[in-house]
């Protein structure tokens, strides 16, 4: 009984004093490194929508992380207590993209890495991340064709509209197609492709023969600065 009631009193007492300049000054870096992140993101990320609103939970995601990790790391009865939180908790963000999970779990990593101490590891690898990041996106550049352009086409309550018809009108006008994403549902249907015209004249035909199919269809054009063409 003795060793049950110094394990209770050790859990209970046993707590570590958190400096507080050195949890201000994490909670700065991170926060700078959850905006570097964010603005990454918008420049470089292949979501077509929502970037930047989506990022705008990185700052939040992060600093949060940091703020959990650096007080149950000071207290193993809190520790214990956090996992027990977070068994009643469930996330459930609209997460469309695999890309999305991936960022928002370089942010988590932020506030753990900055949370625990580990400042100088968090900042190397993410500036290593960022690198690899932006070495990758730059070669995808290099081998898309200058006349290649997002393409989304979106419908509420479909009604005549299906995948095939628009592949097709897409095939018989566009030299690439390269299709992105789909979402479908008996209130929406919306697809995204990459695609490739050699004229503009194409472009329009295109939009003209996809509007047979259904006159009440959302067409939109981004190109990689995401400038609406149409």
């Amino acid at each position: 009984m003795d060793m049950f009631k110094t394990f209770e009193e050790y859990l209970t007492h046993s707590r570590a004093q958190i400096p507080i300049i050195g949890f201000i000054l994490n909670l700065i870096f991170t926060g700078v490194l959850a905006l570097i992140l964010k603005h990454v993101y918008i420049r470089y990320g292949n979501t077509l929508y929502n970037r930047g609103s989506f990022s705008n939970n990185f700052l939040m995601i992060a600093m949060t992380t940091m703020l959990i990790i650096s007080v149950v790391k000071s207290s193993l009865a809190l520790s214990l207590g956090l996992v027990g939180a977070l068994s009643i908790i469930r996330f459930r963000a609209a997460i469309k993209e695999p890309e999305e999970l991936a960022y928002l779990f370089l942010a988590i990593s932020i506030g753990l890495g900055f949370g625990a101490n580990q400042g100088s590891i968090t900042v190397i690898a993410l500036i290593i991340i960022m690198s690899m990041i932006l070495i990758s996106k730059k070669q995808s550049y290099k081998d898309e064709e200058n006349n290649s352009l997002n393409l989304t086409i979106m419908s509420q309550k479909p009604r005549g509209i299906v995948l095939e018809d628009i592949i097709g009108t897409l095939k018989k006008h566009c030299s690439g197609v390269n299709i992105k994403r789909l979402d479908e549902s008996d209130e929406v249907f919306e697809v995204s492709f990459l695609v490739e015209f050699d004229s503009y004249k194409e472009l329009i035909e295109t939009k003209n023969d996809l509007r047979k199919h259904d006159k009440k269809i959302s067409i939109t054009y981004l190109d990689r600065s995401n400038i609406n063409m149409g």
